[in-house]
């Protein structure tokens, strides 16, 4: 019996059922002719600030839908779907963008900024939103993605730590849990961006004044042949400054190390932004990192955070509760951006990365990962294309005081590594092979075959990339719509307004949405009237915040770190 279907079998269908999936939306508003909206966060969604379900990302026109999580992947859609039908009732004859890559944008200086009133907390969301404008630019802020949030329930653990003959605290061996299935993920979510990836394409007033390397089309728009997600290629969210820091998921304890770095030595190029200019605040800080959010990835360890709390302190003081995947491209074939069969893929293929065996990473594997992620972003479906793959894993002890807490890693290391050149196509079949026992186990503890039908609907694309959503919507751009990525967008977002409005909104959940939206800005009302220091202190306060303490990575301090 495989290793995998030995950590399988430890998760009856009780457990397996208790799995939990959440999404966070993004999305442009538009006007009529697709253009990017200029109105400010229409009042009947309530506040950006405060509502738990309904903000804004880095642009006031970006829309942000964040549901609950969710036991069922019906479920959750069904919460998706009640929260667009509820916006769309609420920001007049405006469209939400149904791609991706942008609409027709404006100037860079006319890309308006997020805002979220007076308070201390909303002021420092759009401080922080004018540092990504100076370091990144506006127009690459306005990228718009599906984030997909994974966690197992907590009666999972101990019955895994079970199966790997462990003794670590269970907290620990959470923790060590999800850093192993971040790792798989890292060197197999190449084939979900081949998979799920329907970013081909750009209007031409995101790149204008940049050099692409895309074709062109006389229509002012842009695209890459072979591309599935230039989103997650060099045009999207990229940093040459990141790029250095080769940040290591082996443990919560490297991971936050890495980043802590980030985010307190000062960086000469964000130093010589300057901080503020008389009263206006150009950054939050000088540092390579703001904050942590601004650390860009395909994946992320998180922990749900107190009021004015850091995510990095949540994460030492409480540990890893859920992943955070943040490479799904918003799919413009569907009302709202994504499909029962996309969440039963993810699901599957994160179950897999959780239970396969999962080695540390090196810097040479890292920089392996990122080379495949940027050829299959841009040229994934080229037929000629191979990947970088690692093989022949040896096997060495663990390193000398660090005792093996990973459940699914054991004694895995890079050594004596043989590196081969593989078609994308084959390397995806073998991967999505394993995962037929996941789907079975699924189907078994939910019901039903939707999960093997998701999984059996990837293999078959696999096989036939002419069906991948990127090679859709490159033909219907040339075939349909002249050309024009813009117009074959738009047609899309004004078909998915027609859908969403002429669904039924049930009373309950109108009246739901509503009392939370109204709940919303009376609490951003009572927090602006609450504070009562000034806004320079209250940044300072917030960035001087001891992001190294707490248990979970006590070990990590660096020496030079001070307690307060």
């Amino acid at each position: 019996m495989s290793t995998l279907q030995q950590r399988l079998d430890a998760l009856p269908p009780a457990v397996l059922r208790g799995i939990l999936r959440g999404i966070e939306k993004e999305g442009l508003r538009v006007r009529p002719d697709g253009t990017l909206a200029h109105t400010p966060h229409p009042a009947g969604l309530g506040s950006a600030l405060t509502h738990p379900h309904i903000t804004t990302d880095f642009s006031e026109a970006q829309l942000e839908l964040i549901t609950g999580a969710h036991t069922t992947a019906e479920a959750l859609l069904q919460e998706l779907t009640e929260l667009h039908q509820f916006v769309y009732r609420n920001i007049g004859d405006e469209l939400i963008w149904g791609a991706s890559m942008p609409c027709k944008l404006p100037a860079e200086d006319e890309i308006p900024l997020g805002r979220y009133g007076r308070s201390n907390m909303g002021r420092l969301k759009t401080v922080y939103r004018q540092g990504l404008s100076h370091r990144y630019g506006r127009r690459m802020q306005t990228i718009s993605g599906i984030h997909y949030n994974f966690s197992l329930p907590a009666e999972a653990w101990p019955l895994l730590r079970e199966a790997a003959g462990s003794d670590v605290p269970v907290e620990r061996f959470q923790d060590a849990g999800y850093f192993a299935l971040i790792r798989n993920f890292r060197r197999h979510s190449w084939l979900l961006m081949l998979l799920l990836g329907a970013s081909p394409a750009v209007c031409g007033t995101f790149v204008q004044g940049h050099s692409h390397g895309l074709c062109g089309w006389d229509t002012g728009t842009y695209f890459a042949p072979h591309g599935t997600s230039l989103r997650m290629g060099r045009l999207g969210y990229q940093s040459d400054a990141q790029a250095a820091l080769a940040v290591s998921f082996n443990c919560l304890a490297s991971y936050a190390q890495t980043l802590h770095r980030a985010l307190t030595e000062t960086y000469p190029a964000y130093e010589a932004i300057g901080l503020r200019d008389g009263e206006l605040y150009k950054q939050l800080a000088t540092t390579l990192l703001q904050i942590e959010n601004e650390f860009y990835g395909t994946i992320r360890p998180k922990r749900r955070i107190r009021p004015g709390e850091r995510p990095l302190r949540a994460l030492g003081l409480r540990g890893v509760e859920y992943v955070e995947v943040r490479l799904v491209d918003i799919n413009p074939f569907e009302p709202v951006g994504i499909d029962l069969a996309q969440m039963r893929l993810l699901d599957v293929f994160l179950l897999h990365c959780l239970l396969s065996d999962s080695p540390p990473d090196s810097p040479q594997e890292i920089a392996a990962m990122t080379r495949n992620q940027r050829r299959i972003a841009e040229r994934g479906r080229d037929p000629q294309l191979r990947l970088h793959r690692t093989a022949d894993l040896g096997r060495i002890e663990a390193p000398a005081g660090q005792p093996s807490t990973a459940p699914l890693s054991a004694d895995l290391a890079l050594t004596d590594l043989s590196e081969a050149d593989q078609p994308p196509a084959e390397w995806g079949a073998r991967i999505l092979a394993e995962c037929e026992p996941i789907a079975v186990a699924l189907d078994r503890a939910c019901g039903g075959d939707g999960y093997r039908r998701a999984l059996a609907a990837a293999q078959a694309a696999l096989r036939d990339f002419a069906s991948l959503p990127s090679a859709r919507v490159l033909r219907q751009v040339e075939q349909q719509h002249g050309r024009s990525f813009p117009s074959f967008v738009l047609a899309r977002s004004a078909e998915h307004r027609r859908t969403l409005l002429e669904r039924p909104l049930s009373p309950q959940a109108a009246a739901r949405y509503q009392q939370q939206a109204a709940e919303s800005l009376r609490e951003q009302r009572d927090r602006e009237a609450a504070d009562e220091v000034p806004f320079e202190q209250f940044r300072q306060q917030y960035l001087a915040q001891d992001l190294m303490g707490g248990e979970h990575f006590e070990a990590a301090r660096p020496a030079t770190v001070k307690r307060p």
